[in-house]
């Protein structure tokens, strides 16, 4: 299976390297090294390299201020793999470099974000899941399980998954862009949105896409799926159809929208993510001869 294809997306299990063992519960182990994966702030430490990074390999660099963790997740090339979270204001040794975690160009090798990103969900959740959430109670971990039960009320607390719908909109030739505020300028991506009460997928890419720019869609179908790690979201991708309506921002997360004709797009999402993958997707389905869908 070559990358992109829909199930070996990054962050995808189907992207993480041959021979990786991801654990099915947390465990204690006292062995002297490790792969770890690093995280600072919204980074990714790794190790220098002539050739592509890696991720640190033995003894957890000295001189750095564990936060959260460590917390061993997998087993790769007969040692564990751990994740721990550094403060921010740590100075890094020569050896290593931060590295944003989301990027508009592929500097990481996709196993590596995919083996990071998995940390960094487990730790989340190991940190979100740390209290019983009916009585506050300390929980305890469940054996062969990433989820905790309380001792106190037996209630059980798993890791949290939030669904977005993502969707790219195209009418003819053109397809419909959003850029936020907190993106870079000349950046733009795709209408997304977090699930509502009562509501599927298909609803929720409708709502969003009226909210932040007033167009109606229809036709909405279903692409691919990633795992987002920021923090625990899974990004359900589709394709739409414009049914009506001129843009009108309704929406204090969006500063502009536009149509685009696929022949002159702006700066897009890495494909590193699911919203680049759809943008290429369509863009080369309306490229070809007589395709107008």
């Amino acid at each position: 299976m070559r990358y992109p294809e829909q199930i070996n997306l990054p962050y995808n299990r189907g992207a993480l390297p041959l021979g990786f063992e991801l654990l099915s519960g947390p465990v204690q182990d006292d062995a002297d090294l490790a792969h770890w994966v690093i995280l600072q702030g919204r980074h990714l430490v790794l190790a220098k390299s002539e050739g592509q990074p890696s991720l640190p390999v033995g003894q957890f660099p000295k001189g750095l201020t564990v936060l959260q963790g460590p917390l061993t997740f997998a087993y790769w090339r007969d040692m564990p793999v751990r994740c721990a979270q550094i403060g921010e204001a740590d100075i890094l040794p020569d050896s290593l470099v931060a590295e944003p975690f989301v990027s508009f160009q592929l500097r990481v090798p996709v196993e590596l974000l995919t083996v990071a990103g998995v940390g960094k969900q487990l730790l989340h959740a190991d940190l979100h899941t740390a209290f019983c959430h009916r009585c506050a109670t300390p929980t305890t971990p469940m054996k062969g399980s990433w989820g905790k039960r309380c001792p106190n009320c037996g209630h059980e607390n798993f890791p949290s998954i939030h669904a977005c719908a993502i969707v790219c909109i195209h009418r003819e030739n053109e397809l419909l862009l959003i850029r936020k505020p907190e993106w870079p300028k000349g950046r733009f991506g795709l209408v997304a949105g977090f699930l509502d009460v009562g509501e599927s997928l298909e609803e929720c890419a409708i709502r969003e896409t009226k909210e932040e720019t007033g167009v109606d869609i229809c036709n909405v179908r279903y692409v691919a799926s990633q795992a987002w790690p920021f923090p625990s979201q899974l990004m359900v991708g589709f394709i739409a159809d414009y049914a009506g309506g001129d843009i009108a921002i309704g929406d204090d997360e969006v500063e502009e929208a536009y149509w685009f004709p696929v022949d002159d797009l702006p700066i897009l999402p890495s494909q590193t993510s699911i919203a680049g993958y759809l943008i290429e997707k369509v863009s080369q389905k309306l490229r070809e001869p007589g395709s107008k869908s």
